[in-house]
């Protein structure tokens, strides 16, 4: 019975992320956004649980891949193809048998994400760190993203900018890239509570918490910090330790 249980905490991360594409193709899109971080809670769980069971196995870390690429692939897709639809200057730029183009970039992220996945599936590297940006990570900036746009008021700078053309399709080009690059981000993994081998992990951790506790009101204002924040200090972490080597 014990082995099922990671398994059943992995579909309510899959069945989090089909609602909330239920709930961004309505507009409904703060429910979209909680159910991407309930889906991110899950995901975090059933890892721990299956450790703590002993219970881990080869098809919990297939049915993790399958409900990732829901929650975290196509899920933000559909968040971002929905920003792309809504704004007027990227609808009507280029239409093709009636179909807007440009908005259809957008599915770009769940392509890169099943790369992403894959590549962490078969990867040995990846076992107490990460090559290229997480799933969840790039999902919960884009679910931020979303809610930021829907929450901020249409009046101000903030959110001509991030509304622009000129800002998302760069974006979702550079996101893509992220999550599949060749790069080294720190994993929220600890092997002991050393603070020599954890500092980057609890400095990060504590700075989140500092953010989310600044922005209590508008945890997407947070996230918005929070995940550039984690590529920038493992940039930083990797020149260190190159440094010290």
């Amino acid at each position: 019975m014990k082995k099922h249980i990671p398994n059943s905490i992995t579909l309510m991360n899959l069945l989090s992320g089909v609602a909330g594409i239920v709930s961004a193709m309505n507009g409904h899109w703060q429910w979209a956004f909680w159910l991407m971080i309930s889906g991110a809670g899950f995901d975090f769980f059933d890892g721990m649980v299956a450790r703590l069971l002993k219970v881990s196995g080869p098809m919990g870390k297939e049915l993790d891949s399958l409900a990732d690429m829901i929650t975290f692939g196509v899920l933000p897709s559909i968040m971002m193809y929905k920003i792309l639809l809504s704004n007027e200057l990227i609808y009507n730029y280029w239409i093709v048998g009636g179909v807007s183009i440009i908005p259809l970039l957008a599915f770009l992220i769940a392509a890169f994400s099943a790369l992403r996945l894959a590549k962490f599936n078969i990867d040995e590297r990846q076992t107490s760190s990460f090559i290229g940006l997480p799933t969840p990570a790039n999902a919960l900036f884009i679910g931020s993203l979303s809610l930021a746009i829907h929450k901020i008021c249409p009046c101000s700078t903030f959110h001509a900018f991030i509304i622009s053309p000129y800002f998302l399709i760069p974006l979702i080009l550079l996101l893509s890239y992220l999550l599949v690059a060749e790069l080294p981000l720190f994993a929220l993994k600890f092997k002991n509570l050393s603070w020599k081998e954890n500092k980057i992990r609890y400095l990060f951790i504590a700075t989140s918490i500092v953010l989310l506790i600044i922005f209590y009101q508008w945890m997407y204002m947070a996230i918005l910090i929070i995940i550039p924040l984690y590529i920038l200090m493992s940039l930083g972490n990797n020149t260190l330790s190159k440094t010290e080597k």
